[in-house]
């Protein structure tokens, strides 16, 4: 189940180069993680004050492809890739065009609002669907 999110590179997201600046690629992929649960009918807000769950980023494993430069137009890409006991793991790209330029495998974790480790809601773990185990 793959979401796709589009987005467009403002001057605010280069660098004196006028190139997409490395960590703006995080805030892309956040954003589209955000849109990506929110598609699936997850409520985070409605998450946090009803069941004290919230979702972190473990781990991000990265690969800076390509440079992306002001306004170009961008999709980023989120596949689920594994739902475990309180962690989701996601592969996602950003493109521009069929070009990928930037590659991250992205680890979430389930926590409560102490920061205790939480197993992810089962109603999650339905939406994502039986292809991701």
């Amino acid at each position: 189940m793959q979401h796709d999110f589009p987005i467009r590179v403002y001057y605010e997201d280069t660098d004196l180069a006028g190139i997409v600046y490395y960590a703006n690629y995080l805030k892309f992929i956040e954003r589209a993680r955000t849109e990506w649960v929110r598609g699936l009918g997850i409520d985070q807000g409605r998450l946090k004050a009803e069941e004290g769950i919230v979702f972190a980023v473990r781990r991000v494993e990265a690969d800076y492809l390509r440079p992306a430069k002001f306004d170009d137009e961008l999709t980023v890409v989120t596949r689920p890739e594994a739902v475990t006991g309180a962690r989701i793991v996601l592969d996602q790209s950003v493109l521009r065009g069929g070009e990928m330029l930037f590659q991250a495998h992205v680890t979430l974790v389930c926590l409560t609002d102490t920061g205790h480790a939480a197993r992810v809601p089962p109603e999650l773990r339905l939406k994502l669907g039986p292809a991701v185990h």
